[in-house]
């Protein structure tokens, strides 16, 4: 039976891929830095003693990295756990993968990018991150090309899922205010975990390796994302859309966020017969 092993097991993503893998003939290995539902034991990916322990251990066919330091502001704050967390242990996870003779697919982002474009990223376009978050898991992405032998990243956006995200907040947010101010002129698409892990699910198998974007299609922004998702769920919460400058003012936030992340799943569409949903109907099915 093929085993996966699933670093930060109990995220949006951890949670989204056992359930895609459910009703597969696999056996599912989920690790975490703390002991949860779903989480088969503990590990902390920054320790390569651990991470050589378990994977030998355990010889997975296939790890799956869903584990980060996601909080884009702390990230300027705390830039050595950051970069042990989002480089040194997808390196670690590499190493681990390479020894065993198992695939490694890593999940990264669209901060690698400035958010300066005017049309959609491929996966040709330069990378030139501006906040400490975007830098290190820029050396992630390095660092595994550098150590695996057979990977795949995988490179997401606004994603929502099982746990805490963008969708949850505004709808807290609905349930005690009338109205909300939300930034309009940031552009992107709002991801599903669930469409993010039917994705990992069709390349995992595959030998088609390399570097991959992995949104769903079509784009929007903040503001008009919040009115859809108060429309799918019936509420009449009013939402002022605010530039990124007048919200900083009001909220002000220690990194810089991309005003433009539109990604383009330029290889997925070039080498496979798979599509992201459109972010509308991935929204429509989450909120269901």
């Amino acid at each position: 039976m093929k085993k996966i092993l699933v670093t930060g097991a109990n995220g949006q993503l951890g949670r989204a891929i056992r359930q895609v893998y459910a009703s597969d003939q696999v056996e599912i290995l989920g690790t975490d830095v703390v002991a949860s539902e779903g989480v088969t034991c503990t590990l902390d990916i920054t320790r390569i003693d651990e991470v050589m322990k378990l994977v030998r251990e355990a010889k997975p066919d296939v790890i799956i990295n869903c584990a980060a330091h996601t909080n884009v502001d702390k990230c300027e704050q705390e830039w050595d756990l950051a970069y042990k967390i989002n480089a040194i242990g997808p390196r670690n996870l590499s190493i681990a993968a390479t020894e065993t003779g198992g695939k490694l697919i890593h999940v990264s982002t669209d901060y690698v990018f400035p958010g300066n474009g005017t049309k959609p990223y491929t996966e040709f376009d330069l990378p030139a991150p501006l906040s400490a978050y975007g830098k290190t898991k820029l050396e992630g992405e390095n660092l595994v090309k550098q150590f695996a032998d057979r990977f795949f990243i995988l490179r997401t956006a606004w994603l929502y899922g099982d746990g805490k995200n963008f969708v949850k907040t505004m709808l807290r947010l609905s349930e005690t205010h009338d109205e909300v101010s939300v930034v309009c002129d940031q552009k992107g698409s709002p991801t599903s975990a669930t469409e993010l892990a039917k994705m990992i699910h069709y390349l995992e198998p595959t030998e088609n390796y390399g570097l991959f974007h992995a949104t769903c299609e079509g784009d929007t922004n903040w503001a008009d994302f919040t009115e859809e998702i108060f429309r799918l769920a019936g509420k009449k919460t009013k939402v002022n859309h605010v530039t990124s400058k007048q919200y900083a003012e009001m909220n002000p936030a220690a990194a810089n966020r991309p005003a433009y992340s539109i990604l383009e799943n330029y290889m997925l569409k070039l080498t496979t017969d798979f599509m992201m949903a459109d972010w509308k109907d991935a929204i429509r099915e989450y909120m269901q």
